[in-house]
């Protein structure tokens, strides 16, 4: 009776199936700006659950699934924040569910990651970077008020900022100088640890003069070592240079291209372009280092290229751009299209 049923689960598992295409194209494409402009932006997918990875399933876990069922499929409930290892991982910090979830685009394995093993969550993830010279993953937990640091295998190996940092969000790690930025709106300024995860410096005290702060939630460094804070309730950005003098603001409280009603999420693309996302325009605009407006995309909604609380903003070495959509419980993905490039 036994051999029998084997034998009709392996009829039935059948042969290990491939993996499935992670970005399927849209039956038509979707880019910025429209029309006989030449694509900017160029919309290419998204990813909500575990089960868009796509994976294949080999023979034994396909005999499992005829027997047991399928494995559970896990869903984003607040992502927040996201970056990546510059290779293939994905990490998106997920504030409410407390923890990180690990897309690995090349594997198709899915994690997730908490402080430490047993029931320990975070309290509230909000900021994600990655060090890429020591391949750490850094994770600011804003209600524990400190970072969290772990290895490539998700083990917790370190903690650090507890009793400088306030009230920690958005993570900036530039790779030159091997200098960690915080954002720290509880404490309206900005904090730097060095890789060893020791404060060296902070800048910013709470005010609306120029490098001046009212609760500054995101940082980002450029190619020349510039440094953007979005400075959310003066609703601005401010560039400072490599030794943390104000040079520029960037958008004013506003209703009107150029302008901001809640800057959140930044990021820099390769051609030092800032990427800014606005949680209550619901979408995102692109300015170049003198702080001109070049392009905006998204409006609101749940459909493709468009927003509900959208939140963080990551930039890869490819140009693509991963946005952390909150109520729509996803990350959507477009790619930057460099002058001259394909679209």
């Amino acid at each position: 009776m036994m051999l029998a049923l084997v034998v009709a689960t392996l009829a039935m598992a059948g042969c290990a199936s491939k993996p499935g295409p992670l970005f399927p194209p849209p039956a038509r494409p979707i880019v910025w700006p429209g029309g006989s402009e030449p694509t900017r932006v160029r919309w290419v997918g998204q990813l909500s659950t575990s089960a868009d990875l796509k994976p294949s399933i080999g023979f034994g876990e396909k005999m499992g699934q005829t027997l047991f069922g399928k494995k559970p499929t896990y869903a984003m409930l607040s992502p927040y924040a996201v970056c990546s290892d510059g290779v293939n991982r994905l990490f998106v910090a997920d504030s409410n569910a407390q923890f990180v979830h690990v897309f690995d685009t090349k594997t198709r394995k899915y994690e997730r990651w908490t402080p430490k093993t047993g029931e320990k969550r975070f309290a509230q993830p909000v900021g994600i970077t990655y060090d890429t010279v020591n391949n750490h993953l850094i994770v600011a937990d804003s209600v524990a008020a400190r970072l969290f640091v772990f290895d490539t295998r998700g083990n917790q190996i370190g903690e650090y900022g507890a009793g400088v940092l306030t009230r920690p969000a958005g993570l900036a790690f530039d790779e030159r100088t091997r200098r960690i930025y915080v954002a720290d709106p509880g404490a309206h300024r900005v904090m730097i640890f060095g890789a060893d995860g020791k404060a060296q410096a902070y800048f910013g005290s709470r005010g609306t003069a120029l490098g001046q702060f009212n609760f500054p939630t995101n940082v980002a460094v450029d190619s020349w070592g510039r440094i953007y804070v979005s400075d959310s309730l003066n609703f601005r950005v401010q560039q400072f240079d490599s030794s943390f003098r104000p040079t520029l603001q960037i958008g004013r409280k506003g209703d009107s291209p150029g302008y901001f009603s809640q800057p959140k999420g930044i990021a820099v693309d390769s051609d030092d372009h800032l990427y800014v996302v606005d949680a209550n325009f619901e979408n995102v605009q692109i300015f170049d280092n003198r702080g001109q407006l070049l392009l905006d995309f998204g409006v609101e909604g749940g459909g493709p290229g468009e927003f509900w609380i959208p939140a963080g903003i990551y930039i890869d070495a490819t140009n693509r751009i991963w946005v952390a959509d909150v109520y729509n419980r996803r990350v959507q993905v477009f790619q930057y299209v460099a002058e001259g490039g394909a679209s």
